[in-house]
Order: C-alpha cells, then structure tokens, then sequence
C-alpha cells in the first residue's frame, strides 16, 4: 500500500509540465531561481513557488554559495517505469458495461481536450513572457543613461513578470534588501516601478 501511495504522490508532482521542466534543467547541472526563470521562460514566482513544493517533498535540496546565493539541485531524482499488461477477462457484456464504457470514452477524450488547451495556454503566456523579456534587454541596451549596474537590469526583468513583495525581488533576483530599496527607490523616483502596499510593480506592464 505504501508503494501505491508513494507512486500517486509522484504522479502528482510530475503531473505539472513546468514541474517536469524544472526537474530535466536541474538534471544538467544545479540553477539559481533566476536561471530557471530565464531558461524555462517562466516567472521567478511561478519557479520558486514549484522549487519550494519539490523540495518539500525531498526531491530538491538548495545550498548558499560564496557569494551567499541560493542554487538548487536534484536531492532524489525520480523515475517511474509504466507499463500497461493486458487484462484477459472472459464476461458477458451488457447494455449496462457498453454505456460505462461510452461514458468512459466521453471523458478521456474531454480530459485530452483539456490537457491540449492547458498547454497551448502555457505556451501562449511562455511566448508573452519571453517577448515581455525581449523589450526589458532593448530598454536596456536603448537607454544605458538609466541604469547603474547589471543588477538593476535584474531587477527589471523580474518585475516584468509579475509584482513582487521586497523579499520576494531578494529571492529571485540574489540581492540583498538593503541593495534592492536604493535601487527601487531611485526606479520609484524615475517614474519606472510603483508601490503599492508592499507590492513593487513595472509601470507599463501591469495594468494600472
């Protein structure tokens, strides 16, 4: 029973695309959260949000480097051998088993369906964070005036995903708190990111 049990968390954990994703980059070699976010097209929340679920569950473990940034690597790689084997059952069938078995066919065909628009969905929002991407580096490189450092480029590229809290710009982005509040500051003062409670947004990308 407990093998059962353990399969089915397995399954559940690969049943995510970005999760199985994540676990074939990780496979190469160990990653900070922004190298995953940037190689998988995915928003650094989305990434540390699955990082923190895998690891929970063992299957990943993360050190702190010299440079006091947290990469991550596989603790437990998974692997799951599925095979199907051939039921021989000799049995009448009744009007009853070919309705079960219409009903049965109907819903396979729907959880397809619903598997196939998932993940054009997902590709569609990869597509728009990798243009979203492109536009960050061009404003980069076009107006070289605005920016001090590569890490003020970091801190840009994460925002363009999604509004983050201070702590949340610390995790993805390997800056310190005290680096990233002159920097925001100084974005705030230029009209380039906006506060709103705790909450750092890229102006011109969120909906105001």
């Amino acid at each position: 029973m407990q093998d059962v049990v353990e399969a089915a968390r397995l399954l559940d954990i690969l049943g995510n695309r970005n999760r199985r994703r994540i676990i074939e980059l990780l496979r190469q070699k160990p990653c900070f959260v922004t190298e995953i976010s940037d190689t998988l097209m995915l928003s650094p929340k989305a990434v540390i949000d699955h990082l923190q679920m895998m690891e929970r569950e063992t299957i990943l473990s993360c050190q702190m480097d010299e440079r006091r940034r947290k990469y991550y690597y596989l603790a437990h790689d998974i692997l799951i051998d599925v095979s199907l084997k051939e039921i021989r059952t000799i049995s009448a069938v009744t009007p009853d088993d070919d309705e079960e078995n219409e009903r049965l066919k109907r819903s396979v065909a729907m959880l397809g369906r619903m598997i196939k628009a998932h993940d054009a969905i997902l590709t569609n929002l990869e597509q728009i964070n990798h243009d979203i991407d492109i536009k960050i580096h061009d404003l980069a490189q076009n107006h070289k005036d605005l920016f001090r450092s590569d890490r003020e480029i970091t801190i840009l590229i994460a925002l363009s995903h999604e509004s983050l809290t201070l702590p949340e710009l610390a995790e993805v982005t390997d800056i310190p708190p005290d680096g990233l509040t002159d920097i925001l500051k100084r974005f705030e003062r230029r009209g380039l990111v906006k506060r709103e409670k705790e909450r750092f947004t890229l102006r011109g990308v969120h909906a105001e």
